[in-house]
């Protein structure tokens, strides 16, 4: 296979390569690890997975230095993993997968049940520790120089609740963390929690009370607010005990409630204004920012939820996938409440958007990254930089290659929002191999490429831990 689908395919080989070749000229500053976190198998025994988002997680790290590139991938042996491997069976539910079960299973599964720790979608340091993230609140610990798994973290704390955001927020200035949780129940909540930098402690800053929670894959911050974008895609928590189906099609789609903004005040909890705009869905917020008694929120968007659909496995191993890329859309979030206002920032499509964290987040900016769609019925082939106040984008491409989430580094000393490096991990189905790219973020335009020997599955998210 020499297109697209091969980055859907299953990689079961673990490698370690000291020093990849490279071409071009790789900065003697770049000096660091970049781990990338992302499904790697997609079936057990004669069982498919049905969604991309269900694959066992495996890790990537691109350590670099001296301008070498060295490369080692290792699964995340977690229990989903080493339960179904040592059974030859899908054992675990995941994000739209549940294991075949006799009606005896199924009831014993409401009185215990086992989330899934198939921690496959971010990473990020949480007190001393490295983590694997996924939507459940068990993060999974792994050793940064070997990539072996070490164990659930457990949290220095006694919050209860059943599924967390992958995509925590770290303040720029504090470095402490702000993550947003739900505990289900016959009164189900929202939680907003902030951990302390150096803690793996949780304190709940904020309980909201809701019947039928959305399902929310990320949220907003500004300098004083949390937001909370809840989409029309919502459940009943009675559902999730009681159907016996995958965890997301259990939310069903009710346009009718249009899409709510619940801004919450970081200080005190308080929720201080509720916004109502037109039904929309997202997986990603790009970044929100005060001013002039409103709250900006740029998301990535989608007219419906029909997008999780079509990131199942059978739709993007056909001849016509989805694009994997949505719309840039800027809200305005009175403070005093009422109606949001929306519009498109860019004609160029984009996903898993990246910022210069320390510059941008939180605050007025003028730039973002990701994933974009070039070629119309194919998925997403190019680099998107779009400057959100005049909409217009450089774009990076290269033949019938697919390029990953690109992971911005500041230059050192470097403020300006572009002054440093892009790193996109990108597949080549044609010679079966994928290549660690660098960009030069201010042109836009090839530095380097260390190749690496085998192709890597299409991923999620990573970090550059220097």
């Amino acid at each position: 296979m020499t297109d697209y689908r091969r980055g859907f395919e299953d990689l079961t080989r673990e490698v370690y390569e000291p020093e990849l070749p490279v071409e071009g000229d790789w900065p003697e500053w770049l000096s660091g690890t970049l781990i990338r976190n992302g499904p790697a198998q997609f079936s057990v025994g004669d069982q498919s997975y049905n969604h991309w988002f269900d694959g066992h997680a495996m890790l990537h790290a691109f350590r670099m230095g001296g301008g070498t590139v060295s490369y080692r991938n290792r699964f995340l042996e977690t229990q989903s993993r080493t339960e179904a491997l040592a059974e030859g069976k899908i054992v675990r539910s995941e994000f739209a997968t549940d294991p075949c079960m006799s009606l005896f299973g199924r009831i014993m599964s409401v009185f215990n049940p086992k989330p899934t720790d198939n921690a496959g979608i971010n990473v990020a340091r949480l007190d001393d520790a490295y983590v694997a993230l996924t939507e459940t609140p068990i993060p999974v610990a792994f050793d940064p120089e070997t990539l072996e798994t070490v164990g659930v973290v457990d949290y220095d704390d006694d919050v209860d609740a059943q599924m967390a955001t992958a995509h925590p927020h770290v303040e720029p200035d504090t470095g402490r963390t702000l993550t947003y949780q739900v505990a289900f129940g016959r009164q189900s909540e929202y939680q907003i929690c902030s951990i302390p930098s150096g803690s793996a402690a949780r304190t709940v800053l904020s309980r909201l009370d809701v019947d039928r929670p959305s399902y929310m894959h990320s949220f907003g911050m500004t300098e004083n607010y949390v937001i909370l974008s809840e989409w029309p895609l919502v459940v009943d928590p009675l559902d999730l005990l009681l159907r016996g189906q995958p965890f997301i099609e259990n939310f069903e789609w009710q346009p009718d409630r249009g899409t709510r903004f619940r801004i919450l005040r970081k200080a005190d909890g308080a929720e201080v204004a509720t916004c109502t705009a037109d039904a929309a869905f997202a997986f990603h917020h790009v970044n929100a920012f005060e001013q002039e008694g409103e709250i900006v929120c740029d998301i990535v968007t989608y007219p419906d939820a029909s997008i999780i659909d079509e990131l199942a496995l059978d739709n993007l191993r056909s001849e016509k996938p989805s694009p994997g890329t949505g719309t840039l859309r800027r809200y305005r979030l009175p403070l005093t409440g009422g109606s949001a206002s929306a519009r498109v920032l860019s004609d160029e499509r984009l996903e898993l958007p990246r910022l210069h964290e320390a510059s941008a987040r939180a605050r007025p900016y003028d730039t973002v990254y990701g994933i974009g769609t070039r070629t119309e019925g194919n998925f997403a082939d190019q680099l998107v930089k779009v400057n959100v106040g005049s909409g217009t984008a450089q774009t990076w491409q290269a033949d019938d290659t697919y390029p990953g989430e690109p992971v911005f580094v500041p230059r050192p000393g470097g403020t300006a929002e572009d002054d440093g490096v892009l790193l996109s991990v990108v597949l080549d189905p044609a010679n079966d191999r994928s290549f660690l790219l660098l960009l030069d973020a201010t042109t836009f335009s090839e530095q380097a490429r260390a190749t690496v020997p085998h192709a890597i599955p299409f991923g999620f998210h990573g970090q550059f831990f220097e």
